[in-house]
C-alpha cells in the first residue's frame, strides 16, 4: 500500500497541491506507477522508515521499503500524470512544465513574501511594500496570458493550473482584497474558476477571498514600489500617532472609573411601524371561496391578498367561455373575443418576456370578459424540439451515462414523455401565479394527438399540392446537434477583429475574425502568374470549384476561358465572371465554394458549377485528400494554413471584422451545409399575407411594423422544415422502393420517390398508383427527421380548435380576434400562422396583431445571465435577497468565469436585493411601461412604487368602509340622488373621465393611457382630494349631505375597482368582496362583473370641475407658501384677492375645501378693492385670484431676513459663476450642447430663485 504523507495545516499549500492531484488521479487514469491509490496520512513519516535526509512534505512512499518521492512538484506529477496535458515532449506538456516551473520559482516566493508578514510570521522590519510589489511583478505575466485563455494550458485544468492556484492560495485568502482583485481581473477570474472545480472543492472546500479594507497603495500592482516618504508626510504620521496615544490613554482612564448609574432608556420615537409580512392563515380548501369576513389587516400584504383567489376563480369556471350561457355558440350581441397564447416552451420557466406578454393578454382578456363578450383565452405549450431533446439528453447522460443513440429512438422518446409528465406543467403553474385567466380545460400541447393529427393533415395536403417539396440546398447546420436549425436559433456574434472562441468538441479555442490571403497559380502561365484570394474560412478552400471576378474588372480580362491550379487537388478551377463580385474589395477575386456558402451556391447555380461537400454532419472533412481527410473542420483550418505556407502560397493574414453565426442551443459555430431537406414554397402564400395587410383585412399594430411585414414577405425564401431530431412530429413522408425491374431505383432528392400519407397504408396506396404496380411490391421507409417546431406552431390558432375536423369551437372561435406577442417573432411565428391559415382554411387566423416591446434592464441593456441583470418575475412578486440572487447564479449553467461578473452586476443593480412587490404591482407596472415603442427599460424600483399604490388602494378602501358604516346600504343604481355637494359632483365627473379614458385606451391598445388614467383617479383625485374633503362631511350634522357623500363614495369604490380589475385582479377582488352589493343578483366575482362604460358613468360636470380647479390651484399656492416659510405645524389664515365678482363667488364656494386640503386657518375672500392685511406672503393661484398667507406673528422677521440675505448672496455668487462660464471664449464651440443646455436651465432656475428671495426680503422688511 502506497502512503501519501501531508501536512494537516489548512494553509500548507504544497500538501494541498498533492491532495488535489490525488483527487484528479482518482477521477482519471490513476497514479503514474499503475498501482492502487495511496492512503492519506496527516503527519510526517516515521523516521525509522525515511531516507536520509528526511523528506519534506508532501512525501509519497510507494509501498513499505519502496521508492520515496517528495516535494509538491514531483508528487503531484506522479499522482496525476494526465495533468501534464499530453505525452512528454509534446507542445502541451512543455507548456505545462514551463508554468509549473514559473509557479515554483516565481509565484511561491512572491506569494509567501507578501503574505507571511500579514500573518505575523516574519519580521515586521521587512518592507511590506517591496513584498507586495514583487507579488505584482510575478502576477503580471499571468494576467497577460489569461487575458485570452481560460486555463494556463488547454481547455481544462492541468498541473500548471494546480501549481499556480495553490501557490496563490495564501495571497487570495489574506492579502488580495476586492480592489486588488479588480486590478488582477483575469487572474481572479481564472483562480475562482479553478477552485470551483469538484476536485479542488473536495480538498479546499469553499475558498473565502480576503475582504479586508486595504488601500490600493498597499496592494500589489503593476506599479513600482512607493517612493520614500517626505519630511511632511513623516510629520503628519507623528501627529497621528500622538493623537492615537492620547485617545488610548483616555480610554484606559475611563475603564478604571466606576460605571455610571444606569440611565432609564428613552422611549422610542413614534414612527411608521413595519407591519411585517401578513399571511392568510384561515383554512380554505382549494377551490373554496376566501373568507373575507374578518378585520382587514393594517396594511396591504401581497401574500395575504393573493391567497386562495385563483383556485376559486378556476373552480367556478369564470374563465370558461361557457360561463353564464347555455353554449359557446349561443348568440351573444356583445360579440366574441378569442385569443390564443403564444405557446411557451415546455422546457421553459417564467421570464419577464412571459410576464409582459401575459400581463397584456390577461388584461385584454379580462376587459373583454367583463364587457360581456363570449371570451376564450386558450392556453398551450410548445414541445420545443431542440431545447427539450437537449435537456433530456443531458439528463440521460448525467443519470445513466447513456446517449440517445445507445438507448434507441423509441426508448428515448419514452424518456422524453416521462420528463414532460414530471416537469412539463411547471410553466402552467407559473402562469397561474401571474393571475392569467386562461381556460385550462382547453390547454393544448403541440404533441397531443389532436394537434399531431392536424400537423400530419397539413403536411399531406401541402405535399399533395406541391407546396411542400424535397430539395438539396444549403441549410444552417449545427454539427453538435447534428441537425439543421432555423434562423431564429442562430445568434450572430459580432467580432471587431482577431478573437479566440470556445467551440464545442475542441480543447483549444479557435481563431476567428481574420482574413487569410493565398494564391492560386494560373494554369499554363510561363510567368508563374497567380490570382490572390482571401477568406475567413481557409479550410473551405478544399471545396473550391472556381474563382470569380467582376466582368468589368480590367485586371482579369485576359483570364477569360483560363483556369487555375488547386494546390492539393487534381481539379482545375475555372475563372468565372459574375456581377456579384465587388471589384474594390481586396484583390477583386473571390473563391467559390458552392457547397459551403450561400452566395457561392447562387454563383454556382448561375454558372453550372459542381457543389462539392467537404464536411459530414459532424464537421469532419470528406471528399478531400490526405492529410486533411477525416480532420475536424477547425483542425483542418490549421492544417490547410500550414500546408499553404509550406508550398509558398500563403500571402498574409489581417484582422477582419465579421459576424460568426452561433447555434443558441449548443453554442456551436453554424456551418452552411448542403443537405436534402423538406421545404415549403412560400412565394404565393407570402403574397396573400402581404395583400391581407394592404387591404386592411389584417391590422398590425403599431403600424410601424407593417413596413417590416411587407419587406419580409416581398423577399421571402422557401422555408426549410426538416430537423434531424427524434423529439417532435416525425415527418409523414416515405421513401419508395419498388420491387420491379421496370422501375429504376430512386435517389433521395428525387421527389417522385417520396410519398406522404396520413398513415403508412395510405402512403403505400399512393406509391402503388404513382408507379403503376400492386401495393405488395412497394417498400416504404419513413423519413427519420421531424418537422421544425415553427411548423406546428404555425397551425396553432386552428389546430387547438380541432381542425381539420369540424367542431363547435372551430366554428365559433376561428378566426380569432387578436394575436398579441413580442415584435421579435413577427416573421418566425406570426407570418407563418397567417400564411398557413390562409392556405389551409381560407381564412385569416385573426383580425388584429398587437406587437409589444422587448424588456431590457433599467440601463437599456439586453437581459443576459452573464451580466447578472436577468430578473425572474417570481423574484419581483415574492422578493429575494442579494444572496438569493447570487445563489441562483451558482445553480445556473453559467461558466464559473462569468459568475463573478454577474454577481457584480447584481450588486450594482440590486444592492439590497429585490423587495416583495406582488403580482398586481408587477402586472400594472409592466402594462404602464408598454408604450408603443420597441424596448422597455424596466426599473424594479418603479414596480415597487406600484406596490405602494396597492397599499394606497388598501388604506383608501379601509377608510371608506369605516366612513360608510356597518349599516350602509347602497342605492340600487349609481345615479346621483340630487343633493350632491360640489365635491361629490366633481369626483363623479373625474370618474366619468377615467371610465372614458380606460375604455378608449383598451380599444387602442394604449395601456399607458389606461394605467395613467386609473392611477391618477385613485391617487390624485379620490385619495388626495375627495377623501380629504369628505372627512368633515362624514363627521358633520347634515345627514342628507352625508348620505349623498356615502353613496358617491361607494360609487367611486365600485367603479374604481372594476376599472382596475383587468390589471390588478387580486387586490381588487379582495377589496370588492368586502363591499356591500347593490342587488342580490350581483355577480359573485369582480372578474365577471360588468366593466364600467361611458353610458353607465355619464356624469361629466364642467362647472364643478372649474370650481374645483380653482380650489386646487389655491391649495397648491397655500402649500407652496407654507413650505417656503416652514409653516408645517401651523394653520395660517389665508386671504383670497380676486379680480371680479364671479371669481369671488367661486372662491367663496370652495373656501371650505381649501381649508381642508391646505390645512389653513380662516380662508376669507376679500371684497373687491379691499386692502390686503399687513404681513402677508403672496402667490398667484390664477390670473384672477391671488393668495395672501398671513405671516405676522407666526415668524421672526429679523431672523428670516438674516437667512434670506445669506441665501441671496449664495444665489448671486452661483448666478455670477454661471454667467462667467457661459461668456468665456470658446464656450459655444467647445462645450457639449447638452452641458450648455444644463447651464442655461440652471441659470434660469437661479435667477428665478433670486427674484423669489427679493420678494420675501421686501415682505419681511415691511414687517419690521
Amino acid at each position: 500500500m502506497s502512503i501519501l504523507y501531508v501536512s494537516p495545516h489548512p494553509d500548507a499549500f504544497p500538501s494541498l497541491r498533492a491532495l488535489i492531484a490525488a483527487r484528479y488521479g482518482e477521477a482519471g487514469e490513476g497514479p503514474g506507477w499503475g498501482g492502487a491509490h495511496p492512503r492519506i496520512c496527516l503527519q510526517p513519516p516515521p523516521t525509522s522508515r525515511t531516507p536520509f535526509p528526511p523528506p519534506r512534505l508532501p512525501a509519497l512512499e510507494q509501498g513499505p521499503g519502496g521508492l520515496w518521492v517528495w516535494g509538491a512538484t514531483a508528487v503531484a506529477q506522479l499522482l496525476w500524470p494526465a495533468g501534464l496535458g499530453g505525452p512528454g515532449g509534446s507542445r502541451a506538456a512543455v507548456l505545462v512544465q514551463q508554468w509549473v516551473s514559473y509557479a515554483d520559482t516565481e509565484l511561491i516566493p512572491a506569494a509567501c513574501g507578501a503574505t507571511l508578514p500579514a500573518l505575523g510570521l516574519r519580521s515586521s522590519a521587512q518592507d511590506p511594500q517591496a513584498a507586495l510589489g514583487a507579488l505584482g511583478r510575478a502576477l503580471s505575466p499571468l494576467e497577460e496570458w489569461l487575458r485570452l485563455h481560460t486555463y494556463l494550458a488547454g481547455e481544462a485544468p492541468t498541473l500548471a493550473d494546480l501549481a499556480a492556484v495553490t501557490a496563490l492560495l495564501l495571497p487570495f485568502r489574506y492579502v488580495l482584497d476586492p480592489s486588488a482583485r479588480r486590478i488582477w481581473g483575469n487572474v481572479t477570474r481564472w483562480f475562482i474558476t479553478c477552485v470551483q472545480q469538484p476536485e479542488f472543492r473536495a480538498v479546499l472546500g469553499e475558498v473565502v477571498l480576503y475582504s479586508g479594507a486595504r488601500s490600493l497603495s498597499q496592494q500589489p500592482g503593476p506599479e513600482a514600489p512607493a517612493p520614500p516618504k517626505t519630511a511632511t508626510q513623516l510629520k503628519k504620521e507623528a501627529k497621528k500617532r500622538e493623537k492615537l496615544e492620547k485617545f488610548q490613554q483616555k480610554q484606559k482612564t475611563q475603564q478604571q472609573q466606576p460605571p455610571p448609574a444606569e440611565k432609564k432608556p428613552k422611549p422610542e420615537k413614534r414612527g411608521k411601524r413595519d407591519p411585517g409580512v401578513v399571511t392568510y392563515d384561515l383554512p380554505t380548501p382549494a377551490g373554496e371561496k376566501k373568507d373575507v369576513s374578518g378585520i382587514m389587516p393594517d396594511s396591504y400584504s401581497p401574500q395575504y391578498v393573493e391567497a386562495a383567489w385563483y383556485p376559486w376563480w378556476e373552480q367556478q369556471g369564470f374563465f370558461k367561455p361557457e360561463y353564464g350561457r347555455s353554449s359557446v355558440s349561443a348568440p351573444n350581441p356583445r360579440g366574441i373575443f378569442m385569443m390564443c397564447i403564444p405557446p411557451p416552451n415546455v422546457t421553459g420557466s417564467l421570464h419577464l418576456g412571459h410576464a409582459l406578454t401575459n400581463a397584456i393578454q390577461d388584461s385584454l382578456t379580462r376587459w373583454h370578459r367583463m364587457r360581456g363578450e363570449t371570451t376564450l383565452w386558450n392556453p398551450g405549450c410548445d414541445h420545443a424540439g431542440i431545447a427539450t431533446q437537449v435537456v433530456v439528453e443531458k439528463k440521460l447522460w448525467r443519470e445513466q451515462g447513456l446517449s440517445r443513440h445507445q438507448l434507441g429512438r423509441e426508448a428515448f422518446l419514452q424518456e422524453v414523455w416521462k420528463w414532460k409528465e414530471e416537469k412539463g406543467d411547471r410553466i402552467y403553474h407559473q402562469l397561474k401565479k401571474l393571475g392569467s385567466s386562461l381556460d385550462w380545460n382547453r390547454a393544448c400541447f403541440t404533441m397531443d394527438p389532436k394537434l399531431s393529427a392536424a400537423v400530419t393533415e397539413a403536411f399531406v395536403r401541402l405535399h399533395e399540392e406541391g407546396v411542400i417539396y424535397r430539395s438539396t440546398r444549403l441549410v444552417n447546420w449545427s454539427c453538435t446537434l447534428n441537425s439543421a436549425i432555423s434562423d431564429i436559433e442562430v445568434d450572430k456574434k459580432e467580432l471587431t477583429g482577431r478573437t479566440l472562441l470556445s467551440v464545442p468538441g475542441y480543447k483549444e479555442k479557435v481563431e476567428f475574425g481574420v482574413l487569410v490571403s493565398f494564391a492560386y497559380k494560373v494554369q499554363g502561365s510561363d510567368s508563374d502568374e497567380e490570382v490572390v484570394v482571401a477568406t475567413t474560412r481557409i479550410e473551405t478552400m478544399l471545396g473550391d470549384v472556381a474563382v470569380a471576378v467582376h466582368p468589368k474588372d480590367p485586371r482579369y480580362q485576359h483570364l477569360k476561358g483560363r483556369s487555375l491550379t488547386h494546390p492539393f487537388l487534381s481539379r482545375s478551377l475555372p475563372v468565372v465572371f459574375d456581377d456579384f463580385v465587388d471589384m474594390e474589395f481586396g484583390t477583386g477575386a473571390v473563391k467559390i465554394t458552392p457547397a459551403h456558402d450561400q452566395n457561392d451556391y447562387e454563383v454556382g447555380q448561375r454558372h453550372g458549377l459542381e457543389a462539392i461537400s467537404i464536411m459530414d454532419s459532424r464537421g469532419a472533412l470528406i471528399n478531400v485528400p490526405p492529410p486533411f481527410l477525416g480532420l475536424p473542420r477547425f483542425e483542418a483550418r490549421k492544417a490547410v494554413l500550414a500546408a499553404l505556407k509550406e508550398r509558398g502560397l500563403f500571402r498574409g493574414v489581417e484582422d477582419n471584422p465579421m459576424v460568426v453565426p452561433l447555434c443558441n442551443r449548443s453554442k456551436d459555430v453554424v456551418e452552411p451545409l448542403l443537405r436534402p431537406q423538406w421545404y415549403v414554397r412560400c412565394g404565393e402564400m407570402a403574397q396573400a399575407a402581404s395583400a391581407a395587410v394592404t387591404r386592411g383585412d389584417l391590422h398590425i399594430l403599431p403600424e410601424a411594423h407593417q413596413r417590416t411585414w411587407h419587406a419580409w414577405m416581398d423577399n421571402i425564401r422557401d422555408w426549410c422544415i426538416s430537423r434531424q431530431l427524434w423529439w417532435g412530429h416525425r415527418i409523414p413522408a416515405y421513401f419508395v422502393t419498388v420491387s420491379d425491374p421496370a422501375v429504376p431505383p430512386g435517389e433521395d432528392p428525387d421527389g417522385r420517390y417520396w410519398v406522404s400519407g396520413r398513415s403508412e397504408a395510405e402512403a403505400r396506396e399512393k406509391a402503388a398508383k404513382e408507379f403503376g404496380v400492386s401495393p405488395d411490391k412497394i417498400s416504404l421507409q419513413q423519413d427519420e427527421d421531424v418537422l421544425d417546431t415553427w411548423f406546428s406552431s404555425g397551425l396553432f390558432p386552428f389546430s387547438i380548435l380541432g381542425w381539420p375536423n369540424q367542431s363547435e369551437d372551430l366554428s365559433v372561435f376561428y378566426p380569432g380576434t387578436l394575436l398579441e406577442t413580442g415584435h421579435d417573432i413577427l416573421f418566425f411565428w406570426v407570418a407563418r400562422m397567417v400564411m398557413l391559415g390562409l392556405k389551409l382554411t381560407g381564412k385569416l387566423p385573426f383580425r388584429e396583431v398587437y406587437l409589444h416591446a422587448i424588456v431590457r434592464d433599467a440601463h437599456g441593456r439586453k437581459m443576459s445571465k452573464s451580466l447578472g441583470n436577468v430578473i425572474d418575475p417570481l423574484d419581483v412578486i415574492h422578493g429575494v435577497s442579494l444572496q438569493g440572487l447570487h445563489d441562483q447564479l451558482l445553480s445556473s449553467n453559467l461558466d464559473p468565469s462569468e459568475v463573478e461578473k454577474a454577481k457584480e452586476g447584481q450588486k450594482a443593480d440590486f444592492p439590497a436585493g429585490i423587495p416583495e412587490c406582488g403580482t398586481d404591482a408587477l402586472r400594472f407596472g409592466l402594462c404602464a411601461y408598454t408604450s408603443q415603442g420597441r424596448d422597455i427599460n424596466l426599473d424594479v424600483n418603479r414596480i415597487l412604487g406600484y406596490r405602494h399604490f396597492c397599499n394606497k388602494l388598501w388604506n383608501a378602501t379601509k377608510f371608506a368602509l369605516r366612513g360608510l358604516g356597518k349599516g350602509f346600504v347602497p342605492s340600487p343604481t349609481s345615479e346621483p340622488g340630487g343633493h350632491e355637494s360640489l365635491v361629490d359632483r366633481w369626483i363623479r365627473s373625474r370618474l366619468t373621465e377615467a371610465v372614458r379614458l380606460s375604455n378608449q385606451g383598451f380599444q387602442a391598445y394604449d395601456f399607458p393611457a389606461v394605467t395613467t388614467a386609473q392611477y391618477s383617479f385613485w391617487l390624485y383625485e379620490l385619495c388626495d382630494v375627495y377623501l380629504e374633503c369628505l372627512k368633515p362631511v362624514l363627521n358633520g350634522l347634515d345627514q342628507v349631505v352625508a348620505e349623498c357623500a356615502r353613496q358617491t363614495l361607494y360609487t367611486c369604490l365600485d367603479v374604481g375597482l372594476r376599472l382596475l380589475s383587468p390589471f390588478m385582479p387580486f387586490v381588487t377582488e379582495e377589496l370588492f368582496q368586502r363591499l356591500p352589493r347593490r342587488t342580490l343578483q350581483a355577480p359573485p366575482s369582480l372578474c365577471i362583473t360588468p366593466y364600467p362604460e361611458p353610458s353607465e358613468c355619464s356624469w361629466k360636470d364642467p362647472e364643478a370641475e372649474a370650481a374645483m380647479d380653482l380650489a386646487l390651484s389655491i391649495t397648491r399656492a397655500v402649500r407652496s407658501l407654507r413650505a417656503d416659510y416652514n409653516l408645517t405645524r401651523i394653520r395660517p389664515d389665508c386671504f383670497l384677492e380676486v379680480t371680479d365678482e364671479a371669481t369671488g363667488a367661486l372662491a367663496s364656494a370652495v373656501s371650505g375645501y381649501v381649508q381642508a386640503l391646505a390645512s389653513a386657518g380662516v380662508v376669507a375672500v376679500l371684497a373687491l378693492g379691499a386692502p390686503v392685511p399687513q404681513g402677508c406672503a403672496v402667490a398667484l393661484a390664477s390670473d384672477r385670484c391671488s393668495v395672501h398667507l398671513q405671516l405676522q406673528g407666526l415668524v421672526d422677521p429679523a431672523r428670516e431676513l438674516g437667512k434670506l440675505q445669506a441665501k441671496r448672496s449664495e444665489a448671486q455668487r452661483q448666478a455670477q459663476r454661471l454667467r462667467e462660464r457661459r461668456a468665456a471664449s470658446g464656450y459655444p464651440s467647445k462645450v457639449p450642447l447638452e452641458v450648455q443646455e444644463a447651464d442655461r436651465a440652471k441659470l434660469q432656475q437661479t435667477e428665478a430663485e433670486l427674484r423669489k428671495v427679493d420678494e420675501a426680503i421686501a415682505l419681511f422688511q415691511k414687517m419690521l
